[in-house]
């Protein structure tokens, strides 16, 4: 066997397109078929039934990863798979590689609940450290939403709670 043989028979990875909001229907068939996957998902909060919960959505919504043998592995099945539209080309007839070191960059940083507290929605009753402006460390207590990117927070000044309007990402959760 040559070399350029032996690097043709190597496993490498090959991005597959799925079919939309379909994109764990996919993993779990071709999981199901025996095949390497990577899917890297995102855990995020999401107002469901008005409850907050951890959910997990695709980092790349129409998008898996494949590791396959170029020379070996069966190509037929993968298009026939439910929730698969085709594997991803480049203006070829045959799938261009994804390098590992992207695939391993990927798997240490992509699969992780976000650590800014920021990003997160609050509960009405938490309390909260207001992070910038004229109030920067005083604590509140968060009472609402307004739209996406504003909240209202109760305040205690001069005795009495006062009602202050503010941009979401000048709160975050006490520690």
């Amino acid at each position: 066997m040559s070399l350029t043989d032996k690097v043709a028979a190597e496993p490498r990875w090959y991005v597959i397109q799925c079919k939309g909001g379909e994109s764990f229907r996919a993993v779990e068939h071709l999981a199901n078929q025996g095949y390497e996957l990577f899917h890297p998902v995102l855990e995020v909060q999401k107002k469901r039934r008005g409850h907050l919960e951890w959910v997990q959505e695709p980092l790349f919504p129409y998008y898996l990863f494949l590791r396959l043998d170029q020379v070996e592995s069966n190509w037929r099945p993968i298009r026939s798979t439910r929730g698969v539209l085709k594997i991803v080309t480049f203006g070829k007839s045959m799938p261009v590689p994804v390098g590992d070191d992207f695939i391993a960059l990927l798997r240490e940083h992509g699969s992780t609940r976000p650590e800014d507290d920021r990003q997160l929605y609050f509960r009405a009753g938490e309390t909260v450290e207001i992070s910038e402006g004229p109030f920067k460390d005083l604590q509140a207590v968060f009472e609402s939403h307004k739209g996406e990117e504003r909240a209202i927070v109760l305040l205690n000044m001069l005795h009495r709670q006062q009602r202050l309007e503010m941009p979401v990402t000048a709160l975050k959760r006490r520690d």
